[in-house]
């Protein structure tokens, strides 16, 4: 027998319950983290029941809450629609009211083909033109008001509906163009 093959042997045990060590307590190496216990609508106050503490593993690249935190996202208001079984980030909540002072949330319901983006976000700017109607003059101009993107939903295949945030001042023309779908939307600045 040679002494250098046993010693090769030697070194390529130790590698291997190196290996096996790392592997097993990388697997071990568990947080406890907050998810999402049940769904909360974008704009609701998050309560002690809608959070519910997950030992996750690994977990590099992802920031979510830890569950000791709890208390700080308690009270907190979501900035997006939460799902029940994800991950909790801060990023997904608020401590400001989604309207400002001054504005009122209105309904837009559109097709898929008038949405500007496949997605738009809480906290997108929007500008929301009206389009001509029968009997409108050609040369009438589009009026043009500015609103920000509370929420969107997708009630079904063929229809999106978009929560506004705008302008009091402009919420009954707004509402009297979407009733008669005359309205588009533009992406003015994503969030």
């Amino acid at each position: 027998m040679r002494p250098g093959l046993l010693g090769l042997a030697v070194l390529l045990i130790a590698l291997g319950g190196l290996g096996s060590a790392f592997a097993i307590t990388s697997v071990r190496a568990t947080g406890s983290y907050l998810a999402i216990a049940r769904a909360v609508p974008v704009g609701t106050v998050l309560g002690a029941d809608d959070v519910v503490a997950v030992q996750v593993a690994g977990g590099q690249g992802l920031d979510p809450v830890p569950s000791d935190r709890v208390t700080e996202v308690i009270g907190k208001r979501a900035a997006v629609t939460l799902t029940p079984g994800t991950l909790l980030t801060m990023a997904q909540l608020t401590d400001k009211p989604l309207l400002a002072p001054g504005q009122q949330q209105v309904s837009v319901g559109l097709k898929p083909s008038e949405v500007p983006a496949k997605r738009l976000r809480p906290g997108d700017k929007v500008l929301l033109f009206s389009t001509r109607g029968e009997g409108d003059s050609a040369a009438a101009p589009a009026t043009r008001f500015q609103a920000v993107v509370i929420d969107m939903a997708t009630p079904a295949a063929n229809s999106v509906v978009l929560y506004l945030a705008l302008a009091a001042k402009d919420v009954p023309a707004v509402v009297a163009l979407a009733a008669g779908d005359r309205i588009a939307v533009v992406l003015s600045a994503a969030a």
